[in-house]
């Protein structure tokens, strides 16, 4: 047995290393991707382009305005006199949000009946719900500066008293300042070694069938499961040797920090990776032709970052969607990743992520040599 297997392995090694370009586009392109990703996913927006209609004009609307602009989240890009001229702002693309201040904003916010509007550009969804929340918050703070003044000049609040009778202290854990990167490094590294993994394989034996090598296959002693070993030996260092890569470039690029057990990722990471590139292998299997299975490929990529974890908490999803999102191994890689790398959690965490993930190398590789065994006959 380990003869015929090492004979396909030897073959798929002179393949792979004869064809240096894809070679080099393997290894280049997670690392491509990676940089892509770490620079232009924000989950935290900042510095929100706002238009303001301010139509007062004192000096408590502009200590309004000056508060939005101290925070870091708006920075004013033009002055307009109403709120069509706000809104035309926001259609333009020139603004993201706008503020509205009515007329006689001092005297309002004297007998605290002060009003004011917020316009949101509704159609990007995360630019919206942090200027929201930010105006939200800024307002607040803003109020409880303007009432603590107004007690304190009536000679009602003297000194440091506590003007709110409740005191909220945060402590953030794992991630104090709420980096962003520090979130999304380590699901980028699992979605980067799912697609990796998926494309590497999906091919292989569709590849065979076009090339009309597969007929060889036929005669030959070596039985399917032999076979898909031997075919997925170098796509397994490929893969290793893109996880430090980019493993390498999250830490020291990106500066984010690893926590946990190198050991226990890299034996983690060895199981995510045989069962990505178990089902590129089913995909080959399944598949007549190779633009067939890249597009199979490319759909459950999709489908398994969608519904796999990395930006859209799972227990917000319906239970019938979060059952199809359990058929993809990056939803299970997700939590090991995140545990190891943000909290430095260890196997007494991890044991179920762990048992799952070694079930699904085995269920998906009996799959596809059933499936390999069944297009041969």
């Amino acid at each position: 047995m380990f003869q015929r297997v090492w004979a396909v392995m030897q073959k798929e090694f002179i393949q792979t290393f004869r064809d240096r370009r894809t070679l080099l586009i393997q290894l280049g392109l997670p690392v491509l991707q990676l940089l892509i990703l770490g620079y232009a996913i924000r989950t935290t927006v900042e510095h929100i382009p706002l238009v303001v209609a301010d139509q007062s004009l004192d000096r408590a609307s502009r200590a309004f305005v000056e508060a939005m602009v101290a925070s870091g989240y708006f920075d004013v890009i033009d002055y307009v006199a109403t709120e069509a001229q706000a809104i035309r702002a926001i259609d333009e693309g020139r603004a993201q949000a706008g503020i509205v201040i009515l007329p006689d904003f001092a005297a309002q916010v004297e007998r605290n009946a002060a009003q004011t509007l917020l316009l949101v550009d509704g159609s990007d969804v995360f630019t919206s719900q942090t200027a929201y929340s930010a105006i939200t918050a800024i307002a607040q703070a803003h109020s409880t500066e303007v009432l603590v003044t107004k007690l304190r000049r009536a000679g009602r609040l003297m000194g440091e008293e506590q003007l709110l009778p409740l005191d909220v202290r945060v402590r953030i854990l794992y991630n104090p300042n709420l980096a962003d990167l520090w979130f999304l490094i380590p699901g980028i590294i699992a979605v980067i070694l799912q697609t990796q993994s998926i494309t590497l394989t999906a091919a292989a034996v569709v590849r065979e069938r076009e090339a009309g090598t597969i007929e060889q296959i036929l005669v030959s002693p070596i039985l399917p499961a032999e076979l898909l070993i031997g075919k997925i030996a170098p796509n397994v260092v490929i893969a290793l040797v893109n996880m430090f890569t980019i493993l390498a470039l999250g830490v020291f690029w990106f500066e984010t920090p690893f926590q946990g057990d190198f050991w226990l990722f890299f034996g983690l990471v060895f199981l995510y990776i045989l069962s990505g590139l178990g089902m590129g292998l089913l995909v080959s299997a399944i598949s007549h032709n190779q633009k067939q299975s890249q597009q199979t490929a490319m759909m459950l990529m999709l489908i398994g970052l969608v519904l796999g974890g990395f930006m859209f908490p799972r227990y917000l999803m319906p239970p019938v969607i979060r059952a199809v999102g359990n058929l993809f191994p990056l939803t299970y890689f997700i939590p090991i990743a995140r545990g190891i790398i943000t909290k430095g959690v260890g196997i007494s965490y991890l044991w179920e992520q762990m048992i799952v993930l070694a079930l699904y190398v085995g269920v998906i590789m009996f799959f596809a040599t059933r499936s390999f065994r069944r297009n041969l006959d």
